[in-house]
């Protein structure tokens, strides 16, 4: 930087002389965020219309002044406007003027004159940092959030290139791979995961109320923990200083599928996504709550938020900065079409399904941000995130259902599944950043995670010959289906995260040339998980069932063998009784499945930061990484020669090389190598299964060193990337990026070619690899007088290709489970060849009507779900194409009216087993239907 003020005096001094005029110039200097540059601030000579704004270093010059002393002027919304008066300018010479930049509090906008904006969370500022960093990142900004009508941090991501969202889900994926590959952090800190069947949190329970950033990091530097492989995605919650303010929104829309239908819920549940009877034993809500849904409101949408900010300076440099927002929203679902039970042959289809689905999300967060002065300042974080689905669906609803392994009639299949799932968040976090002198600054951050994960009283009834319940004939009815007495069951499950997650980077400055960092990582986690399930065997299979929309006629205490010792109806049994003397008959029962897993990672690292010369600058890293991962497990069809635990202790050590070179000012070359490992989850290593009505998901314990624990335990990776970024004007990029992976003993989702069809993960094979190609462009297609965008195309895609190679495995001594296959490579399960995002934003200019339209495309090209073994294909996710619009409208300087269109091309959504024997056959499919919203906002 130096040596650019100085080429700058160069300049400036060379044209003074001849003019007979001098300049002024500096840099200007972030004392909020460690004194980085601040660009596009206002810098003006009072009394004068000479003037200028800083550029992306902070840098700003001002030429042909007439010999004088001048007052200069530099103000930032947001920032105190500071006046520096008695600046001499002689002729011939350059006076230079650096001046360092801090916020407002009491700033009075009339003071005043800005053409930009001067958000932390703007892009203009995302821009800078990612052409700063010296690691590759990407961001998308609050500013970008609300520009694009963005709702959640999931839908934020996808707009970064290489990153594509699975529409209708939270599933996310990274440069092709999946939820396994990654990691999720907020400030920095890890994240929970919510869910059983996922290693990270679902990104759409992230409200953009409550997002300043989201930034995905794609190569790995050796701060970062250990098990990365695609990215780490780390959302920056908001925080404020400024005026005090309040927000209030409420909005209204309906989905097109779900208008008009009478949509259905699960009894228990309310409104806004809780259930109201956790406090009770299972088999007390089974014998007092029948299994019959119940009927909702009328489908519409509803969404509020309310946010607020204040800030209270305490002397010259120290100020207390409190911020909150607390938000709602639900959703109305209807889905309509095929669902089929594929495993080596077809065991259930039913060509017509029906889903009522009902979405809440409640999330509050609180930031108070204690600033001791301009080199000490500590922020306390807390964030609460429920939500819940509530899911009534009917397999077979027009009589055509069938069954491989009916009893009384293959057709006429029938299936009711009632479910309710609620997560339930609560995330702590206390971060600090210091800086003791110029040489010495650390950062520090602890947290705490808790996580309830319940899915409390599922109800699956099943019936055989329900076209006889479509007739008007009294004397035809369905019966139940008695194959086993879990057929018609209910089901509770829950899962406990509790964690505890901490880091502390120094940064030593030893000269303008070379800086080191040491930090530390460390992760205390521990889950407990338990299921239980009661099923009801029903004693004389051909009983009717005269009212399909009233089981709870017969599922009452006197029907059963409990009210009636003598006869009966049916009787309540378990898996797992508390007595078997008593039996599992009738009576309270203890879980059938259950695990209890133990995660301890603990890491030092160690950086540096060396500029070779003003262009190249190389940055070495090295990560010594301890992991122990336990787990215990007791669940139902485990082979008796199975230990029932697993334990990995594991020493890593990480090397990391990350190189940028500056082509230009504005343009940089950057090149990263790493190596990463990939450690199996909880939920990818305990072998309960979690059955689904047409699908069956269970764990692993061979990813961990197989039964005698001499096996595999992680799998290595090896990165590469080279990327190439150019940015252009204020809030203009171009980039082109390549990247490769290559992945030793790989994990992937297989189909298992047996009765029950079973999904588990596998080492599938000795190696996977995976080489890109990402390019990103954002361009201001037409500005008006202040360069303020009127006109701006977003654009990014990327080309994936993945292969690996595939290998049988055989269950019994060294393995649980296997798996064979009739090919030699695939491949990798989850990655697309190709993902396309692009936005078009149009923001013109009416006086006082500033309105903002904004269309958002996404595209993700056919990929793999999952594996299929043996000789039947894989299933496949195919193409989804997303077509969003928003239209926010300011009306004066307080209110705001918003309206939204999502998913208006209304893609279908499927899923296709290939290779079938009989051609491709679609396992899954349905339409979301198109959203329509109207949002009103007003800001006190």
């Amino acid at each position: 930087m130096k040596k650019l003020v100085l080429v700058a005096l160069l300049i400036c001094s060379t044209n003074v002389a001849a003019q007979e005029t001098g300049s002024m110039v500096g840099k200007l200097i972030d004392k909020e965020v460690n004194d980085e540059p601040l660009p596009f601030a206002n810098v003006l000579i009072k009394g004068t219309t000479q003037g200028t704004t800083s550029d992306f270093d902070g840098l700003y010059q001002i030429e042909n002044l007439k010999p004088g002393n001048y007052t200069l002027v530099v103000s930032y919304l947001g920032y105190e406007t500071v006046e520096i008066p008695n600046i001499e300018v002689v002729a011939g010479k350059v006076s230079t003027v650096n001046v360092p930049m801090s916020a407002s509090v009491g700033m009075s906008l009339d003071e005043v004159v800005v053409t930009v904006s001067a958000s932390k969370d703007s892009e203009v500022a995302l821009l800078l940092q990612q052409k700063n960093a010296t690691v590759m990142q990407e961001a998308i900004s609050a500013e970008a959030l609300t520009l694009k009508g963005i709702d959640d941090a999931a839908a934020a991501v996808s707009q970064i290139s290489g990153i594509s969202k699975q529409e209708g889900s939270s599933n996310v994926y990274v440069r092709g791979l999946g939820d396994r590959y990654q990691n999720t952090t907020m400030n920095g800190l890890s994240l929970p995961s919510n869910d059983v069947n996922k290693k990270n949190i679902d990104l759409n329970l992230f409200s953009s109320s409550i997002i300043e950033n989201v930034s995905v990091s794609k190569a790995y530097n050796s701060s970062y923990y250990g098990d990365f492989a695609a990215g780490n995605v780390n959302i920056d919650s908001k925080e404020y200083t400024g005026d005090g303010y309040l927000e209030i929104a409420l909005g209204s829309g309906i989905n097109t599928n779900a208008v008009g239908a009478d949509f259905l819920q699960s009894e228990g549940t309310s409104f806004f996504g809780y259930y109201n009877r956790y406090n009770n034993n299972p088999f007390a809500v089974i014998l007092s709550h029948g299994v019959d849904p119940e009927p909702m409101s009328t489908p519409v949408n509803i969404n509020g938020a309310i946010e607020g900010g204040y800030s209270i300076n305490l002397n010259e440099e120290s100020r207390l900065s409190f911020f909150g927002t607390a938000s709602f929203r639900n959703g109305y679902e209807f889905l309509e079409g095929p669902a089929r039970d594929f495993t080596n042959v077809l065991k259930f289809d039913f060509p017509n399904t029906e889903e009522y689905a009902y979405k809440t999300t409640t999330t509050a967060l609180g930031n108070i941000v204690y600033k001791i002065n301009n080199e000490h300042k500590v922020k306390y974080s807390s964030l609460f995130i429920n939500s819940a689905t509530d899911a009534v669906s009917f397999f077979g609803t027009e009589g055509q259902g069938f069954n491989r392994d009916g009893i009384t009639s293959d057709d006429g299949f029938f299936i009711s599944n009632v479910q309710f799932n609620q997560d339930m968040i609560f995330v702590n976090q206390l971060t600090g950043q210091h800086r003791f002198n110029e040489k010495l600054k650390l950062d520090w951050g602890t947290g705490y995670n808790k996580v309830f994960s319940d899915e409390p009283d599922r109800k699956r009834i099943t019936l055989e010959n329900y076209q006889f319940a479509l007739d008007s004939d009294p004397n035809t009815n369905p019966v139940f289906f008695t194959n086993t007495a879990f057929e018609n069951q209910r089901f509770f499950q829950s899962i406990q995260d509790d964690e505890l997650n901490s880091f502390v980077n120094l940064t030593h400055t030893v000269s303008d040339k070379l800086s080191l960092k040491f930090g530390y990582n460390g992760r205390t986690k521990e889950r407990n998980f338990s299921s239980i399930r009661y099923g009801y065997r029903i004693f004389d299979r051909t009983t009717p069932v005269t009212d399909v929309n009233n089981y709870d006629a017969f599922f009452t205490l006197e029907n059963s063998s409990l009210g009636t010792p003598q006869g009966g109806l049916y009787e309540i049994r378990n898996l797992n009784p508390i007595n078997t003397e008593i039996g599992a008959v009738n009576r309270p029962g203890l879980p059938d499945n259950s695990y209890q897993g133990n995660l301890d990672i603990h890491a030092g690292f160690l950086t540096a930061e060396w500029s070779i010369n003003d262009k190249f600058l190389i940055v070495p890293g090295i990560r010594a990484e301890s992991v122990s991962q336990n787990i215990e497990y007791d669940v139902i069809n485990l082979p008796p020669s199975d230990p029932g635990f697993r334990n990995v202790y594991e020493n890593i050590f990480l090397p990391s090389l990350n190189m940028r070179y500056k082509l230009t000012e504005n343009s940089n070359l950057r090149f990263g190598f790493s190596n990463t490992v990939s450690f199996p989850e909880f939920k990818e290593v305990a072998p309960f299964v979690y059955e689904g009505v047409t699908q069956r998901f269970g764990g692993n314990p061979d990813l961990f060193g197989g039964k005698n624990g001499d096996g595999v335990n992680f799998s290595d990776i090896y990165n590469f990337d080279l990327k190439y970024e150019w940015f252009m004007e204020r809030g203009e990029l171009i980039s082109i990026a390549a990247f490769g992976k290559l992945i030793q003993d790989p994990v992937n989702r297989v189909i298992a070619a047996d009765a029950t069809g079973t999904q588990r993960l596998f080492r599938t094979g000795e190696q996977a690899e995976v080489i890109g190609l990402e390019v990103e462009m954002r361009k201001n297609l037409i500005t008006d007088e202040d360069d303020k965008a009127t006109l701006s195309l977003g654009l990014n895609a990327a080309y994936t290709h993945t292969n690996q190679d595939l290998k049988n495995i055989e269950a019994g001594d060294e393995n649980t489970f296997g798996t064979t296959f009739d090919r030699d490579s695939d491949a990798l399960q989850g990655a697309s060849p190709f993902i396309i995002n692009t936005d078009i934003n149009y923001s013109p200019a009416f006086e006082n009507y500033r309105p903002k339209a904004t269309l958002v495309f996404s595209y993700f090209s056919d990929r793999i779900a999952a594996l299929g073994a043996g000789s039947l294909g894989n299933i496949v996710e195919k193409a989804v194409p997303t077509l969003n619009f928003v239209w926010k409208n300011p009306i004066g300087e307080h209110f705001e009216a918003n309206l939204s269109a999502s998913n208006l091309l209304d893609p279908s959504i499927s899923l296709v087993r290939e290779n079938t024997g009989n051609g491709d056959i679609t396992i899954r499919e349905y339409n979301l239907g198109i959203n329509l919203g109207v949002t009103l906002k007003y800001k006190f």
